[in-house]
């Protein structure tokens, strides 16, 4: 991890996209078992293998170990450059001034610092290693250790939090992968039922619900204040006019980046931080002070910065629920200062003067944001299709799911109901995609104030499910689009609604619509 960095400068350098190559008794290996050649073997490195060794060697739940890494990394270990938080590796194992988890996983695994930094498989080792101590801390038995949701406390303190709340955030992240499933780099996991015991971080302020404490400068936003040490109090407008804003990517986690804003050390901040996943917004530094992000200054005064959970190297962070909550954010801003919507005065932190860095990166899509920002975009649909509750063989839900016409702003005849648990469960509409391709999928849902104020849905998209988090409690009545995703061709379940949430109230499946 890099030096904590001086006042008014930035994250760390983005990482560069190759990725690891295998060790060469790996490479050996692939090669007599496949008659794959070493340079093959190399760029598919035995992630399943490792995980399973290390969740045998420490015990630890094989699933909840990769869900772990994926929150955090996407599963790449970046080459072994450091990421904001300077973090290493695919499961993140942390040295700075206030976490040393690195260092801890060194001892515990008896592997050099330089190993556990660079290689995946000992990365793995490492980060299995921290997790099972802390559950050793809490007095985790054998018999408790087989079962996922125990591990609730572990995980949080695994995150390296400054706060109860973001301990949670970080824990939830990883404990929803498990609910939903995931697929990245070879290594798969199903979705399962898992019920988290949060022990005492169920007092804990939710902040993937409703916010509690809302930004006074953009009310969608949940409001958590960086360290004083991080930003420079002042009284924009009046002080400096603010004219630009500053596009970022955090290079680690939202919770991780959330926690380091608020770590004195730091000497670095933004005003908003951006979730990739649902597009969640939290604000860090009011509009009126100056936030370090910007490594220049004069653009620390007149800019609004906004970062963007994930990596420069890798376009999976960059989901369609991201680009949309961010260029809604940027709108606003450019709508309450007077700032022009134009590639000029909305920037990349690489078009700083001066600037070292590269984010956002060759993976942003400019375009794609622009136009959201702008408003532009719309044309009509070349193919569309409606799939409702009660279309025959293409909605599947379990018996937890019931029945209702209660509300007259259904659409068709009635609508699905169910609580939300701690468990995936979900209902799924199935459609026939004609070719691959991006498609806009709208969500129809009636509303209400005992509904669900944070109902996940589940795009099936073709990188991987995504999932973005909808307020039913307001809305309904009408079709409301929660993205464009890219999809494969065929017949499958595209669309599900998750009972796995942390808002509350009813989780409505009702009618998706799918056009492109």
């Amino acid at each position: 991890m890099c030096k904590p960095l001086p006042p008014n400068e930035e994250l760390p350098m983005a990482f560069a996209r190759t990725r690891l190559a295998a060790l060469v008794a790996t490479a050996l290996t692939a090669l007599l078992v496949t008659g794959a050649p070493p340079a093959l073997a190399a760029k598919e490195a035995p992630l399943p293998a490792a995980f399973d060794r290390a969740a045998a060697e420490h015990d630890v739940p094989r699933d909840l170990l990769v869900a772990l890494g994926y929150a955090e990394t996407h599963l790449d270990g970046h080459e072994g450059k450091p990421s904001a938080s300077n973090g290493y590796g695919l499961m993140h194992l942390v040295s700075n001034p206030t976490s040393h988890t690195l260092e801890k996983a060194a001892e515990l695994t008896k592997l050099p610092v330089a190993e556990l930094r660079s290689d995946d498989e000992a990365n793995i080792l490492g980060g299995a290693a921290v997790l099972r101590a802390y559950a050793d801390e809490l007095g985790l038995d054998e018999a408790a250790r087989k079962d996922a949701g125990r591990w609730y406390q572990a995980v949080a303190k695994y995150g390296n939090a400054s706060s109860p709340e973001l301990a949670r955030l970080y824990a939830d992240a990883v404990y929803e992968l498990l609910g939903l499933g995931l697929e990245a780099r070879g290594v798969t996991v199903k979705a399962q039922e898992v019920t988290a015991d949060r022990g005492a971080y169920a007092k804990a302020r939710d902040l993937n619900a409703q916010a509690e404490v809302q930004s006074t400068d953009y009310p969608p936003a949940a409001w958590v204040a960086a360290s004083s040490s991080n930003y420079t109090v002042s009284s924009r407008e009046s002080s400096y006019a603010i004219d630009r804003v500053v596009i970022h990517v955090t290079q680690g986690s939202y919770a991780g980046t959330i926690s380091w804003f608020q770590n004195p050390s730091a000497q670095v901040s933004a005003h908003y931080v951006i979730k990739s996943s649902n597009g969640a917004v939290t604000q860090m530094v009011r509009d009126k002070d100056v936030a370090w992000h910007a490594g220049n200054w004069n653009y620390n005064t007149r800019s609004i910065g906004i970062e963007h959970e994930g990596f420069v190297s890798d376009a999976s962070w960059f989901t369609d629920a991201m680009y949309r909550a961010s260029a809604a954010l940027t709108r606003y801003m450019c709508d309450k200062y007077g700032i022009p919507k134009d590639r000029t005065h909305i920037i990349g932190h690489n078009q700083v003067p001066g600037a070292t860095h590269t984010d956002p990166g060759s993976h942003w899509n400019w375009t794609t944001y622009m136009n959201y920002v702008t408003g532009g975009g719309t044309t009509p649909p070349t193919w569309t299709t409606t799939i409702d509750n009660a279309t025959a063989g293409q909605f599947t839900a379990s018996a937890n799911w019931g029945t209702s016409s209660y509300s007259s702003q259904r659409n068709g005849a009635d609508y699905r109901f169910a609580t939300p648990v701690t468990s995936s469960d979900g209902a799924w509409f199935q459609a026939d995609i004609p070719s691959a391709g991006t498609y806009k999928i709208e969500v129809w849902y009636p509303a209400d104030a005992g509904y669900n104020s944070s109902a996940p849905y589940i795009v099936a998209a073709s990188g991987g499910n995504q999932t973005v988090y909808v307020d039913q409690r307001s809305g309904g009545g009408a079709w409301r689009t929660i993205g464009s995703f890219s999809l494969n061709a065929g017949t499958q379940n595209v669309v599900g609604v998750s009972r796995w949430t942390a808002g509350t109230g009813y989780v409505i499946a009702d009618a998706v619509r799918i056009s492109r």
